[in-house]
């Protein structure tokens, strides 16, 4: 403590010990100074208004001329707020400074005690082992943090970041002195040099590498957090994006990967983590276990039972009723990782265990659930494997029982050897899902009876994501019901939706009649499916008139002849918002 005596009672403060230590000029130390002797007489904080006024007098205002080195101590870091509703420092004059209350900062009274800023700093010396150096690497990203805040909070070449930026460089000067000392090979340091990875890489690895370690929020797991960690400014912001976006070195080379979630505003956003194997080659080196990562696509054609679907569009882009699209905002909430790390510290979930959802969508054809399955895989960042549940009887003639479980043995054989979480899909699920047969049963039945008891097996101990879309929901056996987490309705939809998919999925650049009235067209009940297939017929009919030119009657005699044909059995994946 003797550096805070000292400082304490010069009677030239710029004479004190640490006066070097703090970059700026003997008012502002005297400042300081004064706060300090209030600090030990019990008083942590003084609005400046009276501060300057104990000081220097009210007499003429004379006072008021040092505001601007209250915000210059502010700017330092020296000095913080006291308010519930803090003001950005930068972007206030000293003047509307003049009525909030100010106290010593953390950094300034950890000065007085050490007498230096170099106190948590480590000692050259070698590493004794991998830990001891990650230690000194997630202090470095405490300091780009705190760099980082500093950005945004005052003017960006003020003393207060020059000071963390000194610190930093004096860190990462002794962390590669100690790495020079190491005789054992750290494995993170040859991780870097392997890889070739640049400063601004390792500082993104390190930073979700400490993520992982502190099992925190994922603060720092955000694709703008990431990038603000790295940048100076506005342009640094801009072209640094392009180490975390699509063809960057860390993805292209397989070190890093993301998530895309929606955001609480309805948008995307990306939460990026180190690839598995990465992860367990830094934390667990000792295991040196190669595991070898295939590709969905390079497996799928060795099977004949899933069809691989790389999805194309998200949920933005479906049209949906509004408590549909509620129901599958809930479900995307409920699979965001912040929401799964509760489930777990409740014991709710399993922390081994990923996602684990089954769902039915049920409803009439050409209501969109085909299509809103690919799309929620899309925003959740996933492949499809789908397979036509109408196929299994006619697929395997006598072995029926056999392949039901065939099908969910294949797909977990296919998550393992891809060390992927694709969503099962099983379109046309009905005949899985309806009531067994009781009383007198034929052998078909027995048949019938024991897939679907199976199948009953296999829902129930599930693991992962599935979907089964069905038309029939009231055939549904009850045992089977209980076994869905999440059972969503696709309702035909009303005429103000009608309207809205009339204007949708008429083509942009056609020709139209003036009573051609989008309205009028919406008063038929149709479903997406039935008014996609009329706009495709209806476009086949004009095209080739010689002065082609869309009609009310066009379109009213393909709506006419939909309904006569009693077309409800066309399936139609969904239909689109663009």
């Amino acid at each position: 403590m003797q550096s805070l005596v000292d400082f304490l009672s010069a009677k030239v403060v710029s004479e004190s010990s640490i006066f070097e230590h703090l970059k700026c000029n003997e008012v502002e130390a005297n400042i300081l100074q004064y706060l300090a002797q209030k600090y030990m007489e019990g008083e942590d904080d003084m609005l400046i208004l009276g501060l300057l006024q104990d000081l220097y007098g009210i007499e003429k205002y004379e006072f008021l001329q040092y505001l601007e080195q209250i915000k210059n101590l502010l700017e330092l870091g020296w000095l913080h707020q006291q308010s519930f509703t803090p003001i950005k420092i930068s972007e206030v004059t000293p003047l509307e400074l003049l009525n909030t209350s100010i106290a010593l900062s953390p950094s300034f009274l950890k000065l007085l005690q050490y007498g230096t800023l170099e106190s948590d700093l480590p000692d050259i010396k070698p590493y004794a082992d991998h830990l001891e150096y990650l230690q000194d690497q997630f202090f470095r990203i405490e300091l780009y943090q705190k760099m980082s805040e500093i950005r945004q909070n005052v003017h960006e070449h003020s003393l207060g970041i020059d000071r963390v930026q000194n610190k930093l460089n004096l860190l990462e000067k002794r962390i590669e002195e100690r790495v020079e000392q190491t005789s054992e090979k750290l494995v993170l340091d040859k991780f870097f040099k392997q890889k070739k990875m640049d400063l601004k890489e390792q500082v993104i690895f390190i930073a979700l590498l400490r993520e992982e370690y502190s099992a925190t929020d994922a603060s720092l797991r955000e694709m703008n957090t990431l990038i603000e960690l790295i940048s100076l400014d506005e342009y640094d912001r801009i072209k640094n994006r392009s180490l975390l976006e699509d063809g960057a070195n860390l993805i292209n080379e397989g070190i890093i990967d993301y998530e895309e979630m929606l955001n609480p505003f309805g948008g995307i956003s990306r939460a990026f983590f180190i690839v598995d194997d990465i992860l367990q080659s830094i934390i667990h080196p000792q295991k040196n276990k190669k595991v070898r990562r295939l590709k969905l696509n390079a497996l799928i054609d060795e099977q004949d039972i899933f069809e691989l679907i790389e999805p194309e569009t998200s949920l933005e882009d479906v049209v949906l009723s509004e408590k549909t699209q509620l129901t599958l905002e809930t479900l995307m909430k409920q699979v965001d990782k912040t929401v799964v790390s509760r489930l777990v510290e409740w014991g709710v979930k399993d922390k081994k265990s990923g996602i684990d959802a089954r769902i039915i969508f049920y409803g009439a054809a050409g209501t969109g659930k085909t299509m809103t399955a690919y799309s929620l895989a899309k925003s959740l960042k996933r492949q499809v494997l789908a397979f036509d549940c109408s196929k299994i009887l006619s697929m395997y003639v006598g072995e029926s029982e056999k392949n039901v479980r065939k099908i969910f043995d294949s797909f977990y054989d296919l998550c393992e050897k891809t060390k992927s979480e694709p969503i099962l899909l099983l379109n046309e699920a009905d005949q899985f899902l309806g009531a067994r047969s009781s009383g007198n049963i034929t052998g078909s039945d027995q048949m019938h009876n024991q897939m679907q008891n199976i199948f009953l097996e296999q829902i129930e101990n599930f693991k992962g994501m599935l979907i089964a879309t069905t038309n029939l929901l009231e055939n549904i056996d009850k045992a089977f019901s209980r076994r869905f987490n999440y059972k969503i309705e696709f309702k035909k939809p009303d005429e103000k939706q009608r309207v809205e998919l009339w204007k949708l999925m008429l083509p942009t650049a056609a020709p139209y009649a003036d009573d051609v009235d989008t309205k009028e067209l919406a008063k038929y009940s149709l479903t997406g499916g039935q008014i996609s297939l009329i706009v495709k017929n209806t476009a086949y009919k004009v095209a080739v008139m010689d002065e082609p030119l869309f009609s009310l009657e066009d379109f009213t005699d393909e709506i006419k002849r939909e309904k006569d044909a009693n077309f409800d059995s066309e399936k139609m994946m969904g239909f689109l918002k663009k």
